[in-house]
Protein backbone atom coordinates (compact mmCIF):
# COMPACT_ATOMS: atom_id res chain seq x y z
CA UNK A 1 0.00 0.00 0.00
CA UNK A 2 2.89 2.31 1.27
CA UNK A 3 4.48 1.63 -2.67
CA UNK A 4 1.49 3.23 -4.25
CA UNK A 5 2.24 6.81 -2.49
CA UNK A 6 5.60 6.51 -3.11
CA UNK A 7 6.01 8.50 -6.30
CA UNK A 8 3.96 11.12 -4.87
CA UNK A 9 6.75 11.30 -1.87
CA UNK A 10 9.14 12.10 -4.16
CA UNK A 11 7.40 14.44 -6.40
CA UNK A 12 7.00 16.32 -3.19
CA UNK A 13 10.56 16.42 -2.07
CA UNK A 14 11.67 16.94 -5.21
CA UNK A 15 9.60 20.26 -5.77
CA UNK A 16 10.28 21.38 -2.21
CA UNK A 17 13.93 20.74 -2.86
CA UNK A 18 13.56 23.09 -5.92
CA UNK A 19 12.13 25.60 -4.30
CA UNK A 20 14.02 25.91 -1.32
CA UNK A 21 17.35 25.41 -3.59
CA UNK A 22 15.93 28.75 -5.47
CA UNK A 23 15.03 30.65 -3.16
CA UNK A 24 18.98 29.80 -1.26
CA UNK A 25 20.67 30.86 -4.87
CA UNK A 26 18.53 34.17 -5.35
CA UNK A 27 19.71 35.24 -2.24
CA UNK A 28 23.39 34.22 -2.40
CA UNK A 29 24.01 34.79 -5.90
CA UNK A 30 21.37 38.30 -6.47
CA UNK A 31 23.21 41.82 -6.08
CA UNK A 32 21.24 44.00 -3.97
CA UNK A 33 21.64 48.07 -5.08
CA UNK A 34 18.25 49.23 -3.29
CA UNK A 35 18.05 53.37 -4.13
CA UNK A 36 15.04 54.97 -3.40
CA UNK A 37 13.58 54.85 -7.03
CA UNK A 38 14.03 51.48 -7.02
CA UNK A 39 11.90 51.28 -3.55
CA UNK A 40 8.58 53.56 -4.75
CA UNK A 41 5.97 51.45 -5.54
CA UNK A 42 5.40 50.55 -9.04
CA UNK A 43 2.14 49.98 -11.12
CA UNK A 44 1.54 49.93 -14.85
CA UNK A 45 4.30 52.68 -15.53
CA UNK A 46 2.22 55.52 -13.54
CA UNK A 47 3.95 57.20 -11.25
CA UNK A 48 2.37 56.75 -7.41
CA UNK A 49 0.27 59.69 -6.10
CA UNK A 50 -0.19 59.89 -2.54
CA UNK A 51 0.23 56.70 0.29
CA UNK A 52 0.37 52.82 -1.17
CA UNK A 53 -1.95 52.03 2.61
CA UNK A 54 -5.09 53.86 0.74
CA UNK A 55 -8.21 52.97 1.97
CA UNK A 56 -11.16 50.95 -0.22
CA UNK A 57 -14.55 50.78 -0.27
CA UNK A 58 -15.78 47.43 1.27
CA UNK A 59 -18.29 47.73 -2.13
CA UNK A 60 -14.42 46.66 -3.86
CA UNK A 61 -14.36 43.66 -1.70
CA UNK A 62 -18.23 42.37 -2.07
CA UNK A 63 -17.31 42.74 -6.09
CA UNK A 64 -14.30 40.65 -6.36
CA UNK A 65 -16.01 38.01 -3.85
CA UNK A 66 -18.95 37.66 -5.97
CA UNK A 67 -16.52 37.56 -8.91
CA UNK A 68 -14.82 34.98 -7.58
CA UNK A 69 -18.24 33.29 -6.22
CA UNK A 70 -19.56 33.20 -10.05
CA UNK A 71 -16.52 32.00 -11.58
CA UNK A 72 -15.70 29.25 -9.61
CA UNK A 73 -19.32 27.74 -10.42
CA UNK A 74 -18.54 28.88 -13.46
CA UNK A 75 -15.42 26.36 -13.62
CA UNK A 76 -18.34 23.41 -12.59
CA UNK A 77 -20.22 23.62 -16.29
CA UNK A 78 -16.79 22.55 -18.02
CA UNK A 79 -16.82 18.66 -16.27
CA UNK A 80 -20.68 18.56 -16.99
CA UNK A 81 -19.75 19.77 -20.95
CA UNK A 82 -17.28 17.03 -21.89
CA UNK A 83 -19.51 14.29 -20.39
CA UNK A 84 -22.81 16.11 -21.60
CA UNK A 85 -23.94 12.97 -23.94
CA UNK A 86 -23.63 10.29 -21.14
CA UNK A 87 -25.66 12.56 -18.99
CA UNK A 88 -28.43 12.59 -21.07
CA UNK A 89 -32.21 14.21 -19.85
CA UNK A 90 -30.89 13.94 -15.87
CA UNK A 91 -27.70 15.88 -16.60
CA UNK A 92 -29.91 18.19 -18.55
CA UNK A 93 -31.91 18.76 -15.61
CA UNK A 94 -29.39 18.89 -13.23
CA UNK A 95 -27.52 21.45 -14.36
CA UNK A 96 -30.61 23.88 -15.47
CA UNK A 97 -31.56 23.35 -11.75
CA UNK A 98 -27.72 24.60 -11.10
CA UNK A 99 -28.02 27.32 -13.13
CA UNK A 100 -31.27 28.71 -12.08
CA UNK A 101 -29.80 28.47 -8.32
CA UNK A 102 -26.92 30.39 -9.58
CA UNK A 103 -29.28 32.84 -11.62
CA UNK A 104 -31.56 33.58 -9.00
CA UNK A 105 -28.47 34.23 -6.29
CA UNK A 106 -27.89 36.98 -9.23
CA UNK A 107 -30.58 38.81 -9.15
CA UNK A 108 -31.17 38.61 -5.43
CA UNK A 109 -27.65 40.39 -5.62
CA UNK A 110 -28.45 42.81 -7.92
CA UNK A 111 -31.73 44.23 -6.52
CA UNK A 112 -29.84 44.61 -3.39
CA UNK A 113 -27.23 46.89 -5.02
CA UNK A 114 -24.00 44.74 -4.34
CA UNK A 115 -23.51 45.22 -7.95
CA UNK A 116 -24.22 49.57 -8.14
CA UNK A 117 -20.69 51.59 -7.60
CA UNK A 118 -21.58 54.44 -6.24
Amino acid sequence: MINSYLPILVIFLVSAFIGVAIIVLSTVVARRNPTPVKLMPYECGMDPIGSARRRFSVRFFVIGMLFIVFDIELIFLFPWAAIYDKLMLFGFVEMLVFVLVLLVGLIYVWKKGALQWE
